[in-house]
């Protein structure tokens, strides 16, 4: 099937981000210094912040690994955590790497988009005969 490179892609993405954000969370709960200084966050309390991120990040190493098995479940978990991942990267545009927020939201924006084509390419070839033209579907 054509897009699967894209989509084993973004399963890896998604592995990797549900993984930081599970120890991002884990450091929130244990009160680390991972979160210094003057940093303004929409959760004001790190412990919150710390289960929002464990959650998100479980859903996101869910959506990986039920992508890489190939189930269309994983196709939706994949979508809804990086979209929520998207989300995030924009409510953190204000701290102090807004490049990489909006680095991490275009990532995100990226395996959303490759998550839904999976699969298109080859039907769209089925319907096209020779020269381009376009077969009658019966």
């Amino acid at each position: 099937m054509q897009g699967t490179g894209r989509v084993v892609f973004a399963a890896t993405l998604l592995l990797i981000l549900g993984t930081l954000n599970v120890l991002y969370g884990i450091g929130a709960l244990d009160n680390a210094h991972v979160f210094v200084n003057d940093q303004r966050f929409i959760l004001s309390n790190l412990n919150t912040l710390g289960w929002v991120l464990i959650v998100l990040g479980v859903i996101q190493l869910a959506g990986g690994f039920s992508l890489m098995a190939g189930n269309t479940f994983g196709r939706w978990i994949g979508i809804v955590g990086a979209s929520f991942g998207a989300i995030s990267a924009l409510l953190s545009i204000g701290g102090r790497y807004p490049w990489w927020s909006l680095a991490i939201f275009a990532l995100s924006v990226y395996v959303i988009h490759g998550i839904f084509i999976y699969g298109q390419d080859e039907r769209e070839s089925d319907l096209t005969g020779a020269g381009g033209v376009r077969r009658p579907v019966e």
